[in-house]
């Protein structure tokens, strides 16, 4: 049996990203009940909000869902409360130092799933206990690794080092790129722009047009001095990459970001002066459909591709 399945106890090897502004509990509840993982995105949450998006997914869905936990966002210690008084079983965590929280959620029988961008942390995610890792590699929207690496040379570095599960992310949004990922060696992988642009997403409807009118070239990775985040070009991004041109130093591009962003752009739908998270993938996105229809297709693709594959004559 695929392992991220008997793992996780989901249907289909398809788990949905814990992105900021777009994972609430409805949508996570909808890919859960469609047969996949639906991850709620802490990072965008503060604890008493999280608390309430578990107990309405609970009420959802009665399959498993889980929670996407950024380490490097404040009330680390009142979200990690939250998630063990409220009995969620399954965590992903992001960056940050994944020997930091995963004994404490291990011992509370909580399942741990690192993300990582390069091989030293996925040893260190499994030195540390985590029972699965994200390899997510440059392509991925939001926060992204300073190395610059492609999944699909990303992911197998990571299986050549680690023993554990491994689920590919970054650039996979249909059932080609879920082949081509679980050729590679992973045993699932994970969808993010797709499903932000899903109906069920709590992204602005702004923001999911602009998802489905994105050409290729629309995203690039900026930030890298202060974290590395792969963006949707608007003015904001113009003003981040003009500052990083003239050399502004990591507190100027701090000031320049400012507070609330992301909210901005994601969540209230301003497409000039908003930060828009998202991966480059977003090019080959074309419609708002819903969540479970995302996950049929994304599945019965795979299974069409793999049949294509194993029918070629050589």
């Amino acid at each position: 049996m695929n392992r991220i399945k008997k793992l996780l106890g989901i249907e289909y090897p398809i788990i949905q990203a814990g992105m900021v502004w777009c994972s609430g509990w409805r949508l996570a509840s909808a890919v859960s009940n469609a047969g996949g993982l639906g991850l709620i995105g802490a990072g965008s949450m503060y604890p008493d909000v999280l608390r309430e998006h578990v107990r309405k997914c609970k009420a959802a869905t009665g399959k498993p869902f889980g929670i996407n936990v950024p380490l490097l966002y404040p009330d680390i210690d009142q979200i990690m409360d939250v998630i063990t008084e409220e009995g969620v079983r399954i965590v992903f965590t992001s960056a940050g130092n994944p020997a930091t929280w995963t004994s404490f959620l291990k011992s509370k029988d909580i399942t741990v799933v690192h993300v990582v961008a390069n091989t030293k942390f996925a040893l260190k995610a499994e030195t540390s206990g985590a029972d699965a890792i994200v390899a997510e590699g440059f392509e991925a929207g939001g926060h992204n690794g300073r190395e610059e690496t492609t999944t699909f040379c990303l992911l197998p570095f990571v299986r050549d080092v680690v023993s554990i599960p491994v689920i590919a992310a970054g650039g996979i949004a249909d059932g080609r790129s879920m082949l081509a990922a679980m050729s590679l060696g992973a045993d699932a992988v994970q969808v993010g722009s797709a499903f932000a642009a899903s109906v069920e997403s709590s992204a602005h409807q702004k923001f999911k047009e602009a998802i489905i009118s994105a050409t290729e070239g629309e995203t690039k990775l900026s930030m890298k001095s202060v974290i590395p985040v792969r963006l949707m070009k608007n003015e904001f991004f113009e003003q981040v990459e003009q500052a990083e041109i003239r050399g502004a130093d990591k507190d100027e591009l701090i000031k320049l970001l400012g507070r609330g962003r992301a909210k901005k752009g994601m969540f209230e739908g301003d497409l000039i002066e908003g930060e828009l998270e998202i991966g480059q993938v977003s090019a080959m996105i074309r419609e708002i459909l819903p969540a479970s229809v995302i996950v049929k297709n994304i599945w019965e693709d795979f299974l069409q591709r793999k049949e294509d594959i194993c029918n070629l004559q050589f």
